[in-house]
């Protein structure tokens, strides 16, 4: 979950965070990919269509996180710092966002163009097919994003290794017996 670099942290240290964070980053969204994947083939099943897909997941994880990392280098969604976490944590999500569909659709146009698809026919197949299944997953892509940028902009303010205290460590307090 680091987030900042020391500038003069040697190229190993560097690679280190970055993959660490990459890490996070992808088990993080593969946990609720994998969850609306086995939902989608839970509905499937009921209407007895196969549909097991659970590599997709994994894949889907892997180059939105990457994907994130990018938008981080680019400094994407600094604005609002001063303002209560609520307006940060809501406009990076809707940032990352944006970020997210333009890049899964260059992705899908990529991949099509691989398969010698015209780019109108890889399109069209973006975010489900329709557009009712576009917007209904980016709703669910946004609010995966609200609480993972709200964790991120409460370990700003309170320090991230405070804030990993706080949730993995067992507290000795008065109020914890």
């Amino acid at each position: 979950m680091t987030s900042s670099i020391p500038a003069k942290a040697s190229i190993r240290d560097r690679a280190i965070t970055e993959l660490t964070e990459f890490a996070i980053i992808a088990a993080y969204l593969y946990v609720f990919l994998a969850a609306l994947i086995y939902l989608k083939a839970a509905i499937l099943h009921a209407h007895d269509i196969p549909f097991t897909t659970f590599g997709f997941a994994a894949a889907k994880a892997l180059i939105c996180a990457k994907f994130v990392l990018i938008g981080r280098a680019f400094h994407l969604g600094e604005r609002f710092k001063a303002l209560p976490l609520i307006w940060p944590t809501l406009y990076k999500s809707f940032i990352f966002l944006v970020l997210l569909l333009i890049l899964n659709a260059i992705e899908e146009v990529i991949v099509g163009l691989m398969h010698h698809r015209a780019v109108a026919d890889s399109l069209a197949q973006f975010g489900g097919g329709t557009l009712g299944q576009l917007i209904a997953s980016s709703i669910v892509v946004l609010l995966i994003l609200i609480p993972f940028f709200a964790f991120r902009s409460l370990g700003e303010v309170v320090g991230e290794r405070n804030l990993v205290r706080v949730f993995f460590l067992q507290r000795h307090t008065a109020d914890a017996e």
